[in-house]
């Protein structure tokens, strides 16, 4: 991963922004729902995206200096959630948000991060992470049907399928 500083977004592109969010997280927080995806859940047989509805919702283009300023002066929110469709789709995004909460703002509030995406598949991102950027989990697992839903410790609520867990990477 060769991200550099000049490479990381000032805007995002969003499908959605939930300011006091309790369901997510075991925190009150700021939720982001990112707009791309490439249907992985549905390639890979599950045939079912959790999150499907989004795709219809009208894109929301705002700088993450709005974001965080939106963020920072809320007194309920204490973490931002980053959810799908798929965050690690829009990298450049989701990346630039980061930077400008940690580096730009100093701001180490958790990072949560849910991806249907396997460590694995986005190894490289989460290396480029855990160098750069501190206090952040990551929600790994496709979404698939008809599985028991278990409480993850971690984020303390309810995942839905058996393979997600989540995991503190920095």
């Amino acid at each position: 991963m060769s991200e550099t500083i000049t490479q990381i977004s000032e805007y995002v592109v969003v499908k959605g922004i939930v300011d006091e969010d309790f369901v997510n997280y075991k925190v009150p927080s700021m939720t982001i729902m990112f707009p791309k995806c490439t249907f992985k859940c549905e390639v890979d047989g599950s045939n079912y995206c959790h999150n499907s509805s989004l795709v219809k919702e009208q894109d929301i283009k705002i700088s993450v200096s709005d974001l965080y300023n939106r963020y920072s002066h809320n007194p309920i929110s204490e973490s931002v959630v980053c959810q799908g469709l798929e965050p690690f789709d829009s990298w450049r995004e989701l990346n630039g948000l980061l930077f400008h909460f940690r580096i730009h703002e100093s701001c180490l509030d958790t990072f949560v991060i849910y991806t249907g995406y396997t460590e694995e598949e986005i190894a490289d991102k989460i290396i480029y992470i855990q160098r750069m950027y501190s206090n952040v989990i990551v929600k790994f697992g496709r979404f698939i049907p008809n599985q028991e839903s278990h409480l993850d410790e971690i984020l303390g609520v309810a995942l839905t399928s058996d393979n997600q867990y989540a995991k503190k990477i920095s």
